[in-house]
């Protein structure tokens, strides 16, 4: 049996009926084997921008329910970060490993073009740079495109820095000054995201411990970094005296026994869906009964979706750094707030988001100029 899809980012709870979403779209194309599945939660913002996900799923049916809920999510995320933009999502069901083709990806791209820019993809779990630039053949809405073909290559770029001015938010809120400096950050997993987030805090003058199960990637960064410190693995990480705890590896990083160890005073990563369990009682009021503050994944971790959003104006990595740099407004936003209104964090960022889209107020649905 195929194991289920993997998480999507922390957010609202998952939609479960096509009756919540502006449009569901089911696409089929025999002769390259397509079939995918686009789903729009709204426009209320604007078009509606999320990744588009290659996964062997086991059935239509969960297909289906990973593009509602994701989806849905992507609203909440564009929308907290400030974007024009609404929520949508893709999913392409077969095994990118041996269904994915040159002809397919075009196929998929003209669905995309079908529908005149509601729309606009990116890459996901499953699809990567070079996939972007072969939909891109067949529609203008796809981002996340080479930067040879126009777009904003590597989105981990600016996925890093804005979780780095997530964490400078929480260091403002918590301890009054916006700055790592003198503080000891863990880091559980040092890919892309985690390794490039270990440059800016040693430059900001933290002390960064690691660890990942891929060691090449370990080996890796202390060759670069020979200051950073190791350790064997995660449950170590989080026992440890650390100041901050940034998960950037997989789903499902705060979890009990994690939140029962925690040390760290801040847990502020660009892991996506971080907490296990939601509403009353769950991960995040867990987090707040210890008096640990959480930066919300999908508020942290935006700077991808505004780095590859740009694209739609003309890529520009100075216009694009600027806007996730303003994700150290959003997120002391989102405390602030919670804060104030006694709730926690992650309950508060879906109240903002909520408010902003709200408060569009936009009568039908997005079309684009003519």
């Amino acid at each position: 049996m195929t194991a289920p899809a993997p998480a999507g980012h922390a957010g609202p709870s998952p939609a479960t009926s096509t009756a919540t979403h502006e449009q569901v779209v089911f696409c089929n194309d025999p002769a390259t084997g397509l079939r995918a599945i686009i789903g729009i939660y709204n426009t209320k913002l604007g078009p509606a921008l999320g990744g588009t996900r290659f996964y062997p799923y086991e059935s239509d049916e969960a297909a289906l329910a990973d593009v509602l809920r994701l989806s849905r999510g992507m609203a909440y995320k564009n929308a907290v970060a400030g974007l024009a933009l609404g929520g949508g999502k893709a999913v392409i069901i077969g095994d990118p490993n041996t269904d994915k083709t040159p002809e397919l990806l075009r196929a998929y791209g003209r669905f995309v073009e079908s529908l005149n820019g509601r729309y606009v993809t990116a890459c996901d779990v499953g699809t990567y740079v070079p996939d972007m630039d072969v939909v891109a053949e067949t529609t203008r809405f796809a981002t996340g495109r080479s930067p040879e073909k126009g777009g904003a290559g590597d989105s981990s770029v600016l996925t890093a820095y804005g979780v780095f001015q997530g964490q400078r938010a929480c260091a403002q809120h918590v301890w009054g000054e916006p700055t790592l400096k003198g503080r000891t950050v863990g880091i559980s997993g040092v890919g892309k995201v985690g390794r490039i987030l270990t440059g800016h805090l040693l430059e900001d003058g933290a002390r960064v411990v690691v660890t990942d199960v891929n060691q090449q990637a370990v080996a890796a960064l202390k060759a670069a970094h020979p200051e950073i410190e190791v350790v064997d693995d995660t449950a170590t990480l989080v026992a440890s005296d650390i100041d901050v705890y940034a998960p950037c590896a997989l789903g499902g990083a705060l979890d009990d026994a994690t939140v029962a160890a925690l040390k760290a005073t801040i847990v502020c990563g660009g892991a996506n869906n971080q907490l296990v369990t939601e509403g009353e009682g769950g991960t995040a009021d867990q987090l707040a009964a210890r008096g640990i503050t959480y930066a919300p994944d999908f508020l942290v971790n935006a700077g991808g979706v505004i780095q590859v959003s740009d694209e739609l104006h003309g890529f520009d990595m100075e216009r694009a750094t600027k806007g996730a740099t303003a994700i150290f407004d959003h997120t002391l936003e989102v405390l602030e707030t919670a804060q104030a209104r006694g709730i926690t964090p992650a309950a508060a960022a879906d109240h903002i988001a909520e408010e902003r889209m709200d408060a569009a107020g936009r009568d039908g649905i997005w079309l684009p100029a003519q």
